[in-house]
C-alpha cells in the first residue's frame, strides 16, 4: 500500500476533513520520514518539531469544535530558508545569517499558515538563492532523491527534495531564474512559476519588479492549485499584485485540450544536453495525442541574456551590496560578482535593457497571438555531480557564467508568463529529466488545466525517489 506520507495533499486534506486522519497523525507521520531519509538527503535544515506538535494539536481542537476549516488544514510544510518565518530561524544560506531569527512573516507563509497549514521547519538553499544548485556553508549541500551523487537544483532545491521523499506533502519557494522549475525538473515534482503579481511578496526590496517571484511545488498538479487558492491573490503593500482572482484556483482542472496550439521548441536556441534531447523525444508526440495542434516554434528572445544579466545584477546591489561592503570575503564568489556586476554597469546599460525588455514583451504578445502554449525542456542539463557548483559547458558550448547553463528558465521569466516544470521522463541509468509550459501573461489556471492533462496522460511523477527504495 502507498504510504500516508506520498499521497497526495489533496486526498490528505479530504481525510483530515472527513476525520479519517487528524493532524497530529499526519505530522508524526511526515516526522518519521523526515527521521528516515532526511539524514542522507539533507532537504529540511532547521526543525521546529515541539512548535509543529503544538500546532497540530490546536489544529485537531479547532476542527473538534466545528470551526470552518482552512483548504490546507492540518498539512505539515517546511518553508524555503529564503522566506522570514518569526520565531524560527531564517539563514538565506549565509552565514552572516546563521542565527537569524525574524520577527514577521513573509507574505506566503502568512496565507499559508492562516489556510491551516502546519510549519515543520525550513527547507536548504543556495546562499541568497544564488544558483540553481543548492549548497552552502551553513549546511552542506542537498542531495538529490534519485540518486544522491548529484544534484537536486535551486534554488528551491530543499524544498523539492522534500516534496519527493515524501518528507512533506506541500512545500512553498521562489523564482527568479528557474529556482522554481529547475529542482522540480530535476526531483521529479511540480513547479509553477505564478504570473508576478499572482503571489504578491512582502516584504521587499524591490516592489516594482517582476523579475522574482513567490510559488509553490508539490507532486501533482492538483496539489499545486490547492495551495495557489491560498497563496493567490491582493495584498495593498505590494504595488504588482492582481486584483482578486475570485478562487480561480477553485475551478475545476480537468478540461479538454483538444485543438490546443503549442509552440514545441527542443533548445530555445541554446546548447542541451543530448540525455535531455533523448529524453524528452516524445513530447511533441504525446500532445498530438492529446489532440494538441504542434508546430516547432518559439518567441524571439535573443536579448533575453542580456537583460537578465543587467536586471539580475541589479537586484543583487539592492538586496546584498550593503553586506558586500561590510563583509565581502564572507559572501559567496557568485554573489560578489553579481554585486561587482552591478557596480561595473551604469545606468545607460540599464537603461538600455529595460528598453530590450519592453521590446520583447511586444514580441511575446505576438507570439501568443499565434499560440496558447510554448513547450521545452525545462533545463538544459540532466543532474549534475553534487560536487560541482555549476557546468562550465553544455554540449561542447562553454558557459561564461554560472546562470548561463539555466537560461532555458532564465529566458522564459523575462517574458512575464506562468511557467511550470512537469516530470516528463527519466535518462537510462535513472535521473529525471522536466518539460516546461509557458502560457499566456495571467493564463496561469489554464496553463494548470493543460499540465494536468499532460499528468493524466503520463505516469512519470509517479516514479517512486530511489532514496526510497530501502523503506
Amino acid at each position: 500500500m502507498t504510504s500516508l506520507v506520498d499521497r497526495p495533499a489533496v486526498e490528505l486534506a479530504v481525510m483530515i476533513r472527513s476525520g479519517e486522519l487528524s493532524a497530529r497523525e499526519l505530522l508524526e507521520a511526515c516526522i518519521a520520514r523526515i527521521d528516515w531519509v532526511n539524514p542522507r538527503v539533507n532537504a529540511i535544515v532547521t526543525m521546529c518539531l515541539d512548535d509543529a506538535r503544538r500546532w497540530a494539536y490546536e489544529a485537531d481542537e479547532y476542527q473538534a469544535h466545528g470551526h470552518e476549516l482552512g483548504p490546507l488544514h492540518g498539512l505539515p510544510i517546511a518553508h524555503k530558508d529564503l522566506a522570514l518565518t518569526a520565531g524560527i530561524r531564517t539563514t538565506f544560506g549565509s552565514p552572516l545569517f546563521a542565527d537569524f531569527v525574524p520577527t514577521e512573516d513573509d507574505l506566503i507563509v502568512r496565507r499559508l499558515h492562516v489556510a491551516g497549514a502546519i510549519m515543520i521547519g525550513k527547507t536548504n538553499t543556495p546562499e541568497f538563492g544564488a544558483g540553481s544548485q543548492t549548497f552552502n556553508t551553513v549546511f552542506g549541500a542537498t542531495r538529490n532523491p534519485y540518486d544522491p551523487g548529484r544534484t537536486c537544483g535551486g534554488s528551491s532545491g530543499g524544498a523539492a527534495v522534500a516534496l519527493a521523499a515524501g518528507m512533506i506533502p506541500i512545500a512553498d519557494g521562489s523564482d527568479m531564474g528557474g529556482s522554481l522549475r529547475n529542482p522540480a525538473s530535476f526531483c521529479n515534482v511540480v513547479g509553477l512559476r505564478p504570473t508576478p503579481g499572482r503571489v504578491p511578496s512582502w516584504p521587499t526590496q524591490t516592489p516594482f519588479s517582476g523579475l522574482g517571484t513567490s510559488g509553490v511545488m508539490a507532486r501533482t498538479v492538483g496539489d499545486l492549485a490547492l495551495q495557489m487558492s491560498a497563496v493567490a491573490g491582493p495584498d495593498p503593500r505590494s504595488p504588482l499584485s492582481l486584483p482578486d482572482p475570485g478562487s480561480i484556483f477553485d475551478v475545476p482542472l480537468d478540461r479538454d485540450v483538444d485543438g490546443t496550439r503549442v509552440a514545441w521548441t527542443p533548445d530555445l536556441g541554446l546548447p542541451v544536453e543530448p540525455a535531455v534531447r533523448t529524453a524528452l523525444t516524445h513530447v511533441p508526440g504525446r500532445l498530438a495525442e492529446l489532440g494538441c495542434i504542434v508546430e516547432e516554434a518559439m518567441p524571439d528572445l535573443a536579448v533575453a541574456r542580456e537583460i537578465f544579466q543587467t536586471l539580475r545584477a541589479w537586484h543583487f546591489e539592492i538586496t546584498a551590496g550593503a553586506l558586500y561592503d561590510r563583509a565581502a570575503d564572507q559572501l559567496k564568489d557568485t554573489v560578489r560578482w553579481n554585486i561587482e556586476e552591478a557596480r561595473r554597469r551604469t545606468l545607460a546599460d540599464h537603461a538600455r535593457a529595460t528598453v530590450l525588455h519592453a521590446q520583447l514583451l511586444t514580441r511575446v504578445d505576438r507570439f501568443f497571438e499565434r499560440h496558447d502554449v510554448l513547450v521545452l525542456p525545462t533545463a538544459q542539463v540532466v543532474p549534475f555531480d553534487v560536487d560541482l557548483d555549476w557546468p562550465r559547458s553544455i554540449d561542447g558550448v562553454e558557459m561564461e557564467t554560472y546562470i548561463d547553463w539555466m537560461r532555458s528558465c532564465s529566458d522564459i521569466t523575462l517574458m512575464g508568463c506562468p511557467a511550470i516544470s512537469m516530470p516528463a521522463g527519466f535518462t537510462p541509468d535513472g535521473l529525471p529529466v522536466g518539460v516546461q509550459f509557458v502560457g499566456r501573461p495571467g493564463g496561469d489556471v489554464e496553463l494548470l488545466q493543460f499540465a494536468r492533462a499532460w499528468e493524466r496522460a503520463t505516469d512519470v511523477g509517479e516514479r517512486r525517489a530511489t532514496v526510497l527504495d530501502r523503506e
